[in-house]
């Protein structure tokens, strides 16, 4: 299916006019577009097949991308959106300004059926740690609200690793959450727009732990050959995070959109997006996981609301993390 609708995409561009170089234009999240990110890898493996122009743009993180789009709406400039995940799929499907897409081969750990959308990477979320500084790391969110460590997390209003963590004590903890969070307040250093600002404050020494994914470490491991930094492994479960694509419907360039979204399941952006975006491929790719991936927790228990369980729940579970940082 993948290659049938890639070869469909190259045909249509092959019997535009000659001389005319198609635009594709891509909204994502900040940290998808910098050199260091999989932006640039992405785009030139597409161009090369596209006979095309990939242009990205981008607006802060996941939900961010979404609250633009909602902005927008059919005066987007944007042909396809990158970087939401399935806690927002029911919301960006319910405003009718995506189109249906093709289904897409996948190695998820759990099923995925969104007719508007395409998976392309996956992880869980945790707290991240530097263990030469913190020698036993607690393995509950309870164990950490009782502790004096200090926390770095992201606003789930502008977020995906934001609205990921309150998905995530409300998965685990359900009418305790409010609680969770009461006794969490003390320790949360700040609240940041993004992941981006909240992981350099990290790096930079201004808190004990930040919210990432278990694949943070690999990032420092492999790129850096740095092994000092960790996921904690909670017992409660950790939640889990998938990344999707979807076409707009007022998108000029349909067939171009349909190839890139067939292109982001091959193997070589598979291959591209683990060490770059670091995560969990979508797809594995024929080459397998990198070296260094093997080393990373590996939770017993997933945690994940379906898309319409989870529209269900952010409102609730936002407010219960509003009114607790509040007080």
């Amino acid at each position: 299916m993948k290659t049938t609708l890639l070869a469909a995409g190259l045909l249509s561009l092959a019997s535009m006019a000659i001389g005319e170089t198609p635009v594709l234009t891509v909204l994502t999240y900040d940290s998808f577009t910098p050199e260091w990110g999989p932006g640039p890898l992405i785009e030139t493996g597409f161009e090369a097949t596209c006979r095309c122009d990939l242009q990205f743009i981008t607006a802060g993180d996941g939900a961010a991308v979404l609250a633009r789009v909602k902005l927008e709406g059919v005066q987007s400039e944007a042909d396809v959106v990158l970087g939401l995940d399935t806690t927002l799929t029911a919301d960006a499907a319910a405003t009718g300004l995506f189109a249906p897409v093709a289904a897409a081969e996948n190695t998820l750990p759990v099923p995925f059926s969104e007719p508007n959308f395409v998976p392309f990477d996956w992880g869980w979320f945790a707290m991240v740690y530097d263990s030469t500084k913190l020698a036993t790391a607690p393995t509950s969110f309870k164990e950490l609200a009782a502790s004096n460590l200090k926390i770095l997390i992201q606003d789930p209003r502008s977020s995906t690793p934001g609205l990921g963590l309150v998905m995530w004590i409300k998965a685990a903890y359900g009418d305790q959450a409010a609680q969770i969070w009461a006794d969490l307040a003390d320790n949360i250093v700040t609240v940041t727009p993004g992941w981006t600002e909240a992981y350099n404050m990290f790096l930079e020494g201004e808190a004990d732990m930040v919210l990432s994914y278990t694949t943070s470490p690999a990032y420092h491991l492999i790129a850096e050959g740095d092994a000092t930094k960790s996921a904690a492994l909670f017992r409660e479960g950790h939640y889990l995070q998938i990344e999707v694509a979807g076409k707009l419907a007022a998108s000029d360039q349909p067939a171009l959109a349909d190839a890139f979204l067939a292109f982001l399941t091959s193997d070589e952006a598979q291959a591209a997006l683990i060490t770059t975006n670091w995560m969990y491929p979508a797809k594995t790719p024929s080459s397998g996981l990198p070296q260094g991936f093997e080393t990373l927790i590996q939770p017993a228990t997933s945690l994940l609301f379906s898309s319409a369980e989870a529209q269900a729940a952010r409102g609730p579970a936002i407010e219960e993390w509003r009114t607790a940082l509040s007080k």
